[in-house]
């Protein structure tokens, strides 16, 4: 699967940025054109906002039901609009909103030894239970392997050991991006979450 071009970057961020501001007055559903090429093939996807650096919102899909396209509408409009952490978004905080987009690389079953911190995001699952992180989240926390485990497994609301104890671990990569105040792209570092769900 080809990394994205910085084009299609631009281009996500722009899909992201109109559905936001479509979503903000209601809940108009985003209509995106059948296209060809990277955008239209079904990729998981999450979308992080952030106001003053502040973390105001993340909704993604882990599984590639969807084009990349309108995943990353979707996800965009939940995130902004249906986060349960956050008031949605207003129109007063478009201008300083911050977009951000992760896109999935599929999931793999991994042993915690293989676990490469800035490298991989990971997913817990145990029962119904599951739990999701980015990888850029254990960089900004500083966590080591065995946090990052942890933490996930806090995340799917399982004990912080169940890693341990038979709980499922899979990871994936992320090409990360970003909309810039100078309009310029900035990837995270080592750039390589069925329903929406949170990070």
């Amino acid at each position: 699967m080809l990394p994205l071009t910085e084009g299609e970057q631009q281009l996500l961020l722009q899909i992201a940025r109109r559905a936001i501001e479509e979503g903000v007055p209601g809940e108009r559903r985003i209509r995106l054109e059948p296209g060809s090429g990277s955008l239209c093939e079904p990729r998981g996807a999450f979308v992080t906002l952030r106001l003053a650096h502040a973390l105001r919102g993340c909704i993604g899909h882990v599984e590639a039901e969807l084009p990349l396209c309108e995943t990353v509408a979707e996800c965009a409009v939940a995130a902004s609009q249906h986060d349960p952490r956050f008031a949605p978004v207003t129109a007063e905080d478009l201008a300083e909103l911050r977009i951000e987009i992760s896109v999935l690389s599929p999931l793999a079953d991994i042993l915690p030894g293989e676990i490469e911190i800035g490298r991989h995001g990971l997913l817990i699952s145990q029962g119904f239970r599951r739990g999701l992180l980015l990888p850029q989240v254990a960089l900004e926390w500083k966590w080591d392997r065995e946090r990052f485990l942890a933490e996930t497994c806090c995340k799917a609301g399982l004990a912080r050991d169940a890693w341990r104890h038979g709980a499922r671990i899979q990871a994936f990569t992320t090409q990360a991006f970003a909309e810039q105040q100078d309009e310029r792209l900035f990837e995270m570092p080592n750039a390589a979450g069925g329903a929406p769900a949170v990070k």
